[in-house]
């Protein structure tokens, strides 16, 4: 049994957690918002792959209480990676992993330089959560994980890939992480991009609707762009394909239940949006690197100029 601490556990970090937990794992959820009805009812899952429900789940709200574990799923929102250091410092021993869940480019980095780059991971969730009323999440569709180590490393790799035998989560294995990391942005530069800025609607409309739909493609295009010079200024062979990788996630995204992706929920709720890790980013290597992404520039302007946070500050 592994020591397992999840770190932002919100939809996310409560779903991937409850399915160690399912598995065997013990599993300590670090929790705030749903703190009290997850002690008192425990953590329900809805899923399309059958419901369950952890009866006495191991929560807390603070890092120090749980101590040193095996492995870290971190889980928080972009927008509070800043935060990440201390929560998850009081976690790590010696032999402890970090694995990040979370969307964004330049997060391993980040988290490599505090904590050793050696230990960090990436974990990539294609699928369709979101939280129901205290201490329940709703997995609608999919749920995939790929997984990456931040230095490649395939033998580190195997061990984060045995954390999840016997879950029932779809595990793929990811050779480069960059290159992961920039497929996963050829959906959430699109479709969390064009949900907030059409006015907050869900996935579905943007499919439905030619222009928004032709607009999708075009920002698709212009990732796979920034996204292969990113990889050859990092020496890398590996490339994204831009027909065969763009056509795959849009038969994807034409599949799913109507969704409201999670930028969508944060800008309709009034949270800060992950804007610098999903569109600044990218951006920033693409002018970097001389790429012309005119589509992603004007997108990044409007979803920073709609961002609650920045509001705040201008206030």
């Amino acid at each position: 049994m592994t020591r397992v601490a999840v770190v932002g556990a919100g939809a996310v970090g409560c779903y991937y957690g409850a399915r160690l937990a399912q598995a065997g794992h013990e599993v300590h959820f670090i929790l705030r918002r749903d703190f009290e009805a997850v002690r008192a009812r425990g953590l329900s899952i809805r899923s399309k792959d059958g419901d369950f429900h952890l009866d006495a789940p191991l929560v807390h709200r603070e890092s120090a209480e749980v101590g040193p574990v095996d492995w870290v799923l971190c889980a928080l929102k972009a927008t509070a990676v800043k935060d990440a250091r201390a929560l998850v410092a009081p976690l790590l021993g010696e032999r402890t992993r970090i694995l990040l869940l979370m969307n964004g480019l330049g997060l391993e980095e980040t988290v490599g330089a505090w904590f050793g780059a050696e230990r960090v991971f990436g974990g990539l969730a294609f699928t369709c959560i979101n939280r129901g009323e205290p201490g329940v999440v709703n997995h609608i569709d999919y749920g995939a994980v790929t997984l990456g180590h931040h230095l490649d490393d395939p033998s580190a790799l195997d061990e984060a890939l045995a954390l999840w035998d016997g879950a029932r989560v779809e595990v793929l294995r990811a050779p480069s992480l960059l290159l992961a990391r920039w497929r996963k942005l050829l959906w959430n530069v699109p479709f969390n991009g064009l949900a907030v800025t059409a006015g907050g609607i869900t996935t579905d409309r943007i499919m439905g609707d030619h222009d928004l739909h032709a607009a999708a493609e075009a920002v698709m295009r212009e990732v796979v762009a920034a996204g292969n010079a990113d990889l050859a200024a990092h020496g890398e062979s590996a490339r994204l394909d831009a027909d065969a990788d763009i056509e795959a996630m849009l038969r994807a995204t034409e599949a799913m239940a109507v969704y409201r992706p999670s930028t969508m929920i944060d800008f309709v709720e009034g949270r800060p949006l992950e804007v610098e890790a999903i569109f600044g980013e990218p951006l920033r290597r693409a002018v970097a690197l001389g790429v012309a992404t005119p589509y992603l520039a004007l997108l990044t302007t409007l979803m920073r100029s709609l961002d609650p946070a920045r509001a705040d500050r201008a206030g």
